[in-house]
């Protein structure tokens, strides 16, 4: 008789059935070789090899897709010494004009990156070509998809915030391609490396690195922005209070004493006390939020509201015309609404109804509402 397959156990706080489609990636997940725990978070959704919204939990091996292409994609949030009020709509016109040059989409210009992190080097020497190409062209770049940069005023106080949500660009794809290609072994058709052999320790040593790019890359496009807003309208930020956190990435952690592989892929570190940003979408609410440390979630938290519709089906149900009703009280790239219709607010789930489900997660300590949101088209 074969041995039982062990099976990992799984915690969730989604309080939805899951689509036929996500339960089965969600099982196979459960039953990959080495799965110790499984967790999942209410704003999981379809996405290849892995769920976003998946926490997978090993003892030596590394399932890349369980990290995803946009290594250390994650948000920082800064708060600024103004009232939300002070943008107001000659300003906000403004600001909507020079974003496009303050934080492309994408960049075709040199960057001084040695001066940010200390002689980098990837595993390989193609890699750490791909570093000083491609790395350098898109350092400050926002990038497109469900990335953007939103001006927010906090509830209650009308406290005015800067809300960045980007990742690595085109190196962290390029970092998870080049490992998923040198990765010879398999469990239920999903790529692995051995942590503890050489070709693992290569993509944990570039996961670090990616994760580096990527904060530096939030906070070049931070910068930028809190100087326009200086110098447009003496409005300066506050540096003291800066929340910065990332949602793909896979790193050791010890849990009930043991020193585990955590992957996490589009959800965030809840620890203990931690503070960290869930962010809506455009359009509609955003959370700052404090880890309660819940083991059995693998200390973590959802990333965001969650895709309710693929980008197909919301292309081809929602208008110009409903985004822009979506979008009442908000300033936004109008000109760009035809191409922004796959982010409308209708397109993801409820940010507030996801952020409910994780009391056990999770501390609420600001609500924020959009007051500008720039999207690269």
């Amino acid at each position: 008789m074969k041995p039982e397959q062990h099976i990992a156990p799984i915690w969730t706080s989604c309080q939805e059935r899951y689509p036929d489609e996500v339960a089965k990636m969600i099982e196979a997940t459960r039953r990959l070789e080495d799965a110790h725990r499984v967790a999942i978070m209410p704003d999981v959704h379809l996405a290849g090899g892995f769920c976003i919204g998946t926490v997978l939990a090993t003892r030596k091996l590394i399932y890349p897709s369980a990290v995803g292409s946009d290594i250390g994609c994650g948000m920082l949030a800064l708060p600024l010494r103004a009232k939300a009020k002070r943008i107001t709509p000659q300003l906000a016109r403004k600001l909507l004009a020079l974003l496009p040059g303050l934080v492309p989409a994408k960049r075709q210009r040199e960057a001084i990156l040695n001066l940010h992190l200390d002689k980098p080097r990837l595993s390989d020497h193609a890699l750490d070509h791909s570093l000083k190409d491609i790395g350098l062209k898109q350092l400050g770049t926002l990038g497109s998809g469900n990335h953007f940069l939103e001006l927010q005023r906090e509830d209650g106080s009308d406290k005015l915030w800067l809300m960045i949500h980007s990742g690595s660009r085109g190196l962290g794809q390029i970092i998870s391609e080049h490992h998923l290609a040198e990765a010879t072994d398999r469990s239920f058709g999903r790529p692995y490396l051995d942590a503890e052999h050489a070709q693992g320790r290569r993509y944990l040593q570039d996961v670090c690195l990616a994760r580096a790019y990527a904060r530096l890359n939030r906070a070049v496009m931070a910068r930028a922005v809190a100087f326009a807003l200086d110098e447009l309208a003496g409005i300066q930020a506050d540096w003291s209070g800066v929340i910065h956190t990332d949602h793909n990435h896979v790193r050791k952690e010890t849990l009930h004493g043991e020193r585990l592989l955590i992957h996490r892929k589009g959800a965030a570190p809840a620890f203990d006390g931690l503070l960290s940003v869930i962010p809506g979408s455009m359009g509609t609410a955003s959370y700052h939020v404090q880890g309660r440390g819940h083991a059995d979630a693998l200390r973590s938290s959802s990333h965001g509201a969650g895709r309710r519709l693929d980008r197909g089906t919301a292309r081809r149900s929602i208008g110009v015309e409903k985004l822009k009703r979506a979008m009442a009280g908000v300033w936004f790239n109008e000109a760009a609404a035809s191409k922004l219709r796959d982010e409308a607010p209708s397109a993801y789930k409820d940010i507030d109804a996801v952020v409910r489900q994780q009391h056990d997660q999770i501390k609420i300590v600001r609500r924020l509402m959009p007051v500008l949101n720039y999207k690269g088209a």
